[in-house]
């Protein structure tokens, strides 16, 4: 297990360092979101989905636990065992609604969660476990789709693939594209991909949810740079950094930066880099785009799936979407 353990860390490490190594000297300078999610970052962003202003989770809650019964019928239409593959698992809030309704069904299926994050991946896995000891599980710290192909050649059981907490709008339209023809591509005719959407909304709402009043996504933000001192010996001044969040109702896309406060230069031990930054020069992290329907429907259609079910809240922030192969 220290093995298994250390091998994952040594993949982690290495994926960061090109990471910053590359997004460092891009002009605009940029990092990947999906680097966020170390224990620290995981802890805060469950602070995150627990706040007032921060929506999707209480929204996607509540589509789930609504129409968990409709999606298991769905699911198990044909009587097939199946294998319930959730890309970017994070500490599966949401899903353990579906695991909960499901084994009490006493539905026949493998929970198989992917996940990027070592920390995020063993703790779910422990918690799985511990509230369902009999449950098959099957966790992969992977990329997705390295992941999914792994899967599909192991079994024929159905794959009923999770993309919830609206992970898809982290994706330029172009990206999102080719993320659902790689989908189909690993995919068997009859097997379904479940996306979270966050929907587009009065822009307000939408602002405060990357903005609240604690302070938590500027933390969130502001950690990606505590990360990169700890495992690559950087000496990034969190004080000399802000974050700061843009929404654009016309083009739907939510933006975070880490602006630089000042004129400085930053080491980087373990690259070997020294990089500069300007006052007010943006370092930006992530995007996250809000969609409607038509533009889901399209989706669905340029990349060869069939959408055949919708599920959304009360207030229409938010939906469940199923895609069928």
């Amino acid at each position: 297990m220290d093995d298994v353990e250390t091998t994952i860390r040594d993949s982690d490490a290495d994926a960061l360092a090109e990471e910053v190594r590359t997004g460092l000297q891009k002009t605009p300078k940029a990092l990947s979101s999906r680097f966020f999610y170390d224990a620290e970052g995981s802890r805060i962003f469950a602070e995150i989905m627990r706040s007032p202003e921060y929506y999707l989770t209480r929204s996607e809650y509540d589509v789930l636990d609504t129409y968990k019964a409709d999606l298991l019928r769905l699911i198990t239409s044909d009587n097939r065992p199946f294998e319930l593959v959730e890309l970017g698992a994070g500490d599966g809030l949401k899903t353990k609604i579906l695991l909960g309704f499901f084994d009490s069904q006493r539905a026949d299926f493998t929970y198989a969660p992917v996940d990027i994050s070592a920390d995020a991946l063993e703790g779910l896995v422990v918690d799985v476990r511990k509230q369902w000891p009999d449950l098959p599980l099957n966790p992969r710290h992977d990329d997705y789709f390295s992941a999914l192909e792994h899967l599909s050649s192991e079994t024929d059981s159905r794959k009923v693939v999770l993309f919830l907490g609206s992970n898809i709008g982290n994706f330029a339209p172009d990206e999102a594209i080719a993320f659902y023809q790689q989908l189909h591509d690993r995919l068997k005719p009859g097997d379904i991909v479940l996306t979270g959407f966050d929907l587009q909304k009065n822009p307000a709402v939408i602002h405060a949810a990357y903005n609240d009043r604690q302070g938590l996504t500027r933390a969130f933000n502001l950690n990606l740079l505590r990360r990169i001192n700890r495992d690559l010996e950087a000496d990034f001044d969190l004080a000399a950094f802000d974050h700061y969040e843009t929404y654009s109702p016309e083009t739907g896309e939510a933006r975070s930066y880490l602006v630089s406060q000042k004129t400085q230069i930053i080491d980087i031990r373990a690259l070997g880099m020294r990089v500069p930054f300007q006052e007010g020069e943006i370092i930006h992290t992530e995007i996250s785009r809000k969609f409607n329907r038509s533009q889901i429907e399209h989706l669905a259609q340029q990349t060869g799936f069939s959408l055949t079910s919708w599920f959304s809240d009360d207030k229409g922030y938010f939906a469940d979407v199923i895609f069928t192969r």
